[in-house]
């Protein structure tokens, strides 16, 4: 069986395989959004075998596992993990078409030299081929991040952590990636949710403070900012089904508030809960804005939608889809436009799940742009259900057609797992082949010094210059 990962791979012209080869390939990575645990790599979690590193909390290939048939005891059950893999293998070798497909083969080949697809014919030589090397203590989770070539990672961190992991991290220089926490304040904007009263005293503990009311919320938050500031944080992110924002007021955010507070159980209303979170965004844009940070704020995704499997297995397991559609325009325009009257827009980055509001997207950030930097307001990277080929292609098409390509900072990894950074490869080449494609067909001139500087802004250098400020070099 011959290797699938050439150096044609992904790339469909001479001009393409130039571009990565000699441009992309070896740019560092600044991975600006991603859910890896702090504490892995403050520990350098070592890996028991293949499944742990590879299936365990991968909702993406949990789902994919259920659309080919295979039972959830083999998932996220109770089964040995050699037939975990076992029935991971029969599922990808057939998976014609998924990005997962590529992803799980560049990872082998990229980390354990194994060059041939994955298979149910070599399903158990891999196993027993990738288990030596973990087992070898060599292949920890710091190894796979600095093998990557990472120069920055961006963890993703709830405002009432103590951020120890990330203390440990940072007094350790023996490891060279900077290592950042995200503020992820989604628990104390979600006020209709049942567990809010709750969150609220978890962060009144880790702010050492009472929250009593709205002023205390502002003053708790504030605090853990300033902690979060002075941890190396320099990035905020906002999850949302759907954005929302309407006219506040301080009175009525506060009355909501303690309404909630006193009858915890007790439902808030659609609007209720639209002034709140409307007043809520607008306090965090401001003193994101105060702290040099940059709010992203991620949209459109409509999760655990099945109820049985919510109730069996737990959240985030795979049960998500594609929401949304363009009501999002108008109140988000208008709390960009609030922002910017008061001059206190911070710098953003937006992702929509629905592939849709591309072009949207696309058109509403040239109105914010101030020229101030390149791309203030960005468009995040195709993410989850979009970052496959097609969809990526189609990411950049609607940015080059509707507003600056070459300001776009990029690719992330969103993910829990650290051999994920083949998906900055993966993207590296779909940029590099649709670049070379517009030179191959004529619509865009071919001065490979000119395109080789676009390609490493995208790929390393615009990232670098918001993220790393304090290096001043460019690759």
């Amino acid at each position: 069986m011959a290797s699938l990962i050439s150096n044609h791979f992904m790339l469909h012209s001479a001009t393409a395989e130039r571009l990565y080869f000699d441009y992309a390939k070896n740019c560092p990575i600044v991975d600006y959004h991603c859910h890896i645990s702090p504490r892995d790599i403050a520990d350098d979690t070592k890996y028991e075998n293949l499944t742990k590193l590879w299936l365990s909390g991968d909702h993406y290939k949990w789902r994919l596992m259920r659309s080919a048939g295979i039972e959830e005891d083999l998932i996220t059950g109770d089964a040995d993990d050699f037939d975990k893999f076992i029935a991971w293998a029969s599922v990808i070798e057939r998976a014609v078409g998924n990005p997962l497909y590529h992803w799980s083969n560049l990872e082998l080949y990229r980390y354990f030299d194994i060059k041939e697809p994955l298979g149910l014919s070599n399903a158990e030589q891999v196993w027993e081929t990738v288990n030596e090397k973990l087992n070898s203590g060599l292949f920890s989770a710091r190894h796979f991040i600095t093998s990557s070539n990472v120069n920055l990672l961006c963890t993703t961190d709830d405002p009432a952590d103590d951020l120890f992991s990330h203390r440990r991290i940072a007094e350790d220089l023996t490891f060279g990636p900077l290592v950042i926490p995200t503020f992820r304040p989604d628990r104390i904007v979600n006020i209709e949710k049942s567990d809010f009263s709750e969150y609220v005293g978890i962060l009144s503990k880790a702010a050492e403070m009472p929250i009593q009311n709205w002023d205390d919320l502002k003053t708790a938050l504030h605090k853990r900012m300033d902690y979060f500031f002075d941890h190396g944080c320099r990035l905020a992110d906002h999850a949302m089904e759907r954005f929302v924002f309407c006219d506040t007021s301080e009175a009525e955010v506060d009355r909501i508030f303690q309404k909630k507070m006193n009858e915890p159980d007790q439902p808030v209303t659609y609007a209720e809960e639209t002034i709140y979170k409307s007043a809520l965004l607008l306090y965090c844009a401001s003193e994101y804005f105060a702290r040099g940070w940059t709010m992203q704020l991620h949209f459109g995704c409509r999760r655990n939608n099945n109820s049985l499997a919510m109730e069996k297995i737990g959240p985030d397991t795979g049960f998500d889809a594609i929401a949304g559609d363009s009501s999002f325009v108008t109140p988000l325009a208008n709390f960009m436009d609030i922002l910017q009257l008061n001059n206190i827009l911070p710098r953003m980055i937006l992702y929509s799940l629905n592939p849709n509001d591309d072009v949207i997207i696309d058109t509403l950030i040239g109105c914010f742009q101030d020229g101030t930097e390149t791309m203030k307001i960005q468009h995040g990277a195709a993410w989850w259900f979009n970052d496959n080929e097609q969809g990526i292609k189609n990411h950049l098409r609607s940015m080059a057609a509707q507003g600056y390509l070459p300001g776009f900072i990029g690719m992330l990894t969103d993910s829990r797992s650290s051999l994920s950074y083949c998906r900055h490869e993966y993207f590296r080449r779909i940029l590099c082949d649709y670049l070379g494609g517009l030179v191959e067909e004529g619509k865009f001139h071919k001065n490979m010094e000119l395109l080789g500087s676009i390609v490493q802004d995208i790929c390393y250098n615009n990232a670098q210059k918001i993220f790393l400020p304090s290096d001043e070099s460019t690759f």
